[in-house]
């Protein structure tokens, strides 16, 4: 009989847990040399906003979840025990810390065993640099004796421009498939993975530039799942500034495992109402601009297995 298991991704969005210094300090150095803990001041996170990206996870009833912008495994376990049920929930939980200097990881919750971890945050470009300030975290999951592996991911942002900061992303894409390459061969799609995460680009070429992402969304061995998706119900992520809808959020399937893909959606009820082009009923609590779930909408897709 056939089991069905549902795989998800979502920018969370500063799931952070900060500290704020009495006096003037140098955040880079507090991080690289350390601090006395008696000289801090300590403030609540916004728990509305929490208990949204909270809700946001819960509804898309995902039995995996890659999340990214996670601060560290401690964040993310008490995220779970307030807002996700606990570890009974989700028993199983994963971050690893990064290079980015905002300290904005990628992380794992599962309902099912992580078998096999292996960090890619080293990986060095052809001119010696490292090719992810985050990482292509990289985990099999055990699924009642079904193994699929996932890459989770969180490219570069567009912050400064599309056009500027396209190389960067095209290192990391090239970086993933080539990953995927040395596991699984040049035929991989014939395995079951999925590479997922907040790739920070869309698909179109525009006057902001055009596509960093076509090495591994247009490989001929995965499926960018939402497409599946009517055109206009695609979109992840909404730009104030140029008002624009786009697509930085995916799931890219083996063309295996597509093969049992049964379901895709994105659930949007936690994005503020500035985004108006969703126009059904929000969480409660969401507002135009603030409070929200998050500034991106967690994807999610359901196989048979």
């Amino acid at each position: 009989m056939a089991k069905t298991i549902r795989i998800g991704t979502f920018n969370c969005e500063n799931l952070f847990a900060r500290y704020k210094f009495k006096t003037s300090r140098s955040v880079e150095n507090i991080s690289k040399e350390g601090w006395d803990v008696n000289d801090t001041k300590f403030g609540k996170f916004d728990k509305t906003v929490r208990k949204l990206t909270g809700l946001a996870i819960k509804k898309i009833k995902a039995d995996v979840i890659a999340l990214q912008e996670v601060e560290n495994l401690e964040v993310l376990r008490r995220f779970r025990s307030k807002f996700l049920g606990g570890s009974k929930k989700f028993p199983h939980a994963l971050v690893i810390d990064s290079y980015d200097p905002r300290k904005i990881d990628v992380a794992f919750l599962s309902r099912y065993p992580i078998t096999h971890i292996k960090t890619h945050q080293d990986r060095k470009n052809k001119k010696k640099s490292r090719v992810f300030s985050r990482d292509c975290l990289e985990v099999d999951i055990d699924f009642k004796g079904q193994t699929i592996t996932l890459y989770a991911n969180h490219f570069k942002s567009m912050m400064g421009g599309r056009k500027k900061t396209r190389a960067r992303r095209l290192d990391q894409a090239n970086a993933v498939k080539a990953i995927i390459k040395d596991r699984f061969g040049t035929k991989a799609g014939k395995h079951p993975f999925i590479v997922l995460g907040d790739l920070n680009d869309y698909m179109k070429t525009d006057s902001e530039g055009s596509p960093s992402l076509n090495p591994i969304v247009k490989w001929s061995q995965v499926e960018n799942v939402v497409n599946r998706l009517p055109a206009d119900e695609q979109w992840t992520h909404f730009y104030p500034k140029k008002k624009s809808y786009h697509q930085l959020d995916y799931i890219l399937v083996s063309k295996s495992l597509a093969k049992k893909v049964e379901k895709v959606a994105i659930e949007r009820r936690g994005t503020p109402k500035r985004a108006e082009r969703f126009t059904g009923k929000r969480f409660k609590g969401v507002g135009k601009n603030e409070p929200k779930a998050s500034d991106h909408c967690p994807v999610v897709v359901e196989f048979k297995i």
